[in-house]
């Protein structure tokens, strides 16, 4: 949990960005992501100089070269813990001309954090705003598995109080009674085929520290846990940086976030080979059959969104695999030929646990409830 100080601090980092200019809360949010990306580097190469050092050997694995960019600047002044001392003018420069392109590059290396920062655009628009959220960032205690993953929750929060732009988050109440229901277990591969800001990920990685921790002592569990797991697509760009550094905060090592847009995209790659899915995808009412990928409509043939999903979920589980979704009430009271035709598939064809109904307000984030609610 966040104490009330952390809060305070978030917050005033989020006020500070607002102040200084920037008011997109999706915005906000994509820079403060780089900024961590780029804290996150320079803690890991401070984790291996400490590794060399205790060794007494070389390091292994450099995050920053040695020597200068093509620009004449020394690597070592792209680390967090170098240019955070630098005066505001100095910082700003580093970070525009050095940093951001540094990051860039490091999306070709092929690391599962790195690729989805080959596009980051550095858009903090003065050298004072900047050298404010890197100090105040540079306060926030960053050491703790729990405490940065419950800094980002609360970042990401914030975006969904913003508006419209809370579509992407699904209440975290709501994502943990789904995981508790559907109970992952180490063994699981789980995926979520309109992952967002990886919620539903986070929420499993989270249930099975609490439920199955001793897993982290068998090599093979841990492997998996780490690398094999989780899976999650989306094709929106900022939300996979977002969802990738939700992942990496809640302690999660190599998730395959990746993009693709699931209804428009053919599946073979992927067919049958979920155990779980979690998700909570967008419906947007219907689309055009040039856009979506005939494996779908070869199970079920409409242009609703909403059916569509949902044939992508019984395309992508394994054979006894299981799902928690969200999908709107038409999917049950619905009567037309294409509802009929993916009802009987649930009902003939797999095994339907239950139906939980929700008010029609829950997910959405704009609603307040008024007494004497």
């Amino acid at each position: 949990m966040l104490t009330g100080e952390l809060r305070n601090q978030i917050n005033a980092i989020w006020d500070a960005f607002w102040s200084g200019g920037i008011s997109n809360p999706m915005e906000v949010m994509e820079q403060l992501t780089y900024l961590l990306f780029i804290r996150r580097l320079d803690d890991a190469h401070t984790l291996e100089e400490n590794k060399a050092n205790v060794l007494g050997t070389p390091m292994q694995n450099r995050v920053f070269p040695k020597g200068k960019d093509d620009k004449g600047r020394c690597y070592d002044d792209m680390r967090w813990s170098r240019f955070k001392h630098f005066s505001p003018a100095e910082m700003y420069e580093v970070v525009a001309e050095h940093v951001f392109p540094f990051i860039r590059n490091k999306g070709t290396d092929g690391s599962t954090y790195s690729q989805h920062m080959k596009d980051a655009r550095f858009t903090i628009p003065t050298p004072g705003l900047l050298a404010k959220v890197v100090d105040m960032l540079s306060s926030v205690p960053m050491d703790d598995r729990d405490t940065k993953g419950d800094l980002y929750e609360y970042m990401l929060g914030k975006i969904a109080s913003a508006g419209q732009n809370g579509q992407f988050r699904t209440p975290r109440h709501i994502i943990k009674l789904m995981v508790e229901l559907i109970a992952p277990t180490p063994k699981d591969v789980i995926c979520d085929p309109a992952s967002g800001t990886c919620g539903f990920l986070v929420a499993a990685s989270e249930y099975l520290r609490e439920t199955h921790a001793d897993l982290f002592n068998d090599v093979t569990a841990r492997e998996h846990f780490h690398r094999s797991m989780f899976h999650g697509y989306d094709f929106d760009n900022t939300m996979l940086r977002i969802g990738s550094m939700n992942m990496a905060l809640h302690g999660v090592e190599e998730p395959d976030i990746r993009y693709k847009d699931s209804l428009a995209q053919e599946h073979a790659g992927d067919e049958e080979k979920y155990s779980l899915i979690l998700a909570n995808p967008p419906f947007s009412g219907s689309l055009d059959y040039e856009n979506t990928a005939r494996d779908l409509l070869s199970i079920v043939r409409t242009r609703k969104t909403e059916l569509l999903f949902m044939a992508l979920f019984l395309r992508l589980l394994k054979p006894g695999g299981r799902a928690a979704v969200i999908v709107p009430s038409g999917v049950i009271e619905s009567d037309s030929a294409a509802h009929r035709t993916l009802r009987k598939k649930l009902l003939e064809e797999n095994r339907l646990e239950g139906v939980i109904t929700l008010p029609h307000w829950v997910l959405n984030p704009t609603q307040v409830l008024q007494p004497p609610f």
